[in-house]
């Protein structure tokens, strides 16, 4: 409770009577007054409760270790249009090194800042560390893989597949480093059941196309749509 005290008392600066919106990683969401507040506790009573709607897709992004910051931007930008889960992966021409577990609860804190700054009802979550082949072998339903070859095939034309509507309700994307994925990583892929796609004309970054190709899925499904919450009043 303490991180969350101080937000409530120091950084936002409430009183007693105020009313703040609190999340139960259910997708419930509540309107709460507060009644009295400590210096390591807060209590309040409930006003009312609302139900805030996920995405109905569940992407799972494994996306490659990246230098620098752009892992983070990856998954604070992907939390907030609504991927599901993070894996992290190192594959062959991985520059960052494997992050330690304090590198890890930055990650953590980053999803959960993100997810409660968009209004997200559950917060994604992230999965260990796994090598490429680990990643392949272990995904399930439809998984994707971002690739620029001339094998790959457009995504739109397959999410309207009617393979693909079978297993629309939950996605795997995979997305490699900085120098893109190694010619035998896709063919390891391809063995595994990956279908490499195309993202279109132009050469995206590797912090940018897990970004570009979750929103196309979840647009092309419906899930950037308007919500409509389901009040629950208690």
């Amino acid at each position: 409770m303490g991180k969350q005290v101080h937000q409530l008392k120091d950084v936002l600066r409430l009183h007693v009577g105020d009313h703040i919106a609190v999340l139960d990683n259910t997708g419930g969401e509540y309107e709460v007054e507060i009644i009295e507040m400590s210096r390591d506790h807060v209590t309040g009573v409930i006003y009312s409760k609302r139900y805030i709607e996920e995405p109905k897709t569940k992407v799972t992004l494994y996306q490659a270790l990246l230098k620098g910051n752009n892992f983070e931007l990856v998954l604070q930008k992907c939390t907030e249009i609504g991927v599901s889960s993070f894996v992290p992966v190192l594959c062959e021409r991985c520059v960052a090194r494997t992050p330690d577990d304090k590198k890890q609860e930055r990650w953590r804190k980053i999803i959960a800042e993100a997810a409660e700054q968009s209004g997200r009802g559950k917060l994604p979550t992230l999965e260990p560390v796994l090598d490429f082949k680990q990643s392949c072998q272990t995904a399930t339903n439809l998984s994707l893989l971002a690739w620029e070859g001339e094998a790959a095939s457009d995504l739109r034309p397959l999410l309207q597949s009617e393979a693909a509507s079978i297993t629309r309700h939950s996605i795997n994307l995979f997305v490699g480093p900085e120098g893109g994925f190694s010619p035998a990583e896709v063919e390891f892929a391809q063995r595994c059941g990956i279908i490499p796609i195309t993202l279109g004309k132009r050469v995206l970054r590797a912090e940018t196309a897990g970004l570009v190709a979750a929103t196309a899925i979840l647009y092309e499904y419906g899930d950037l749509s308007h919500p409509s919450p389901v009040d629950k009043d208690s």
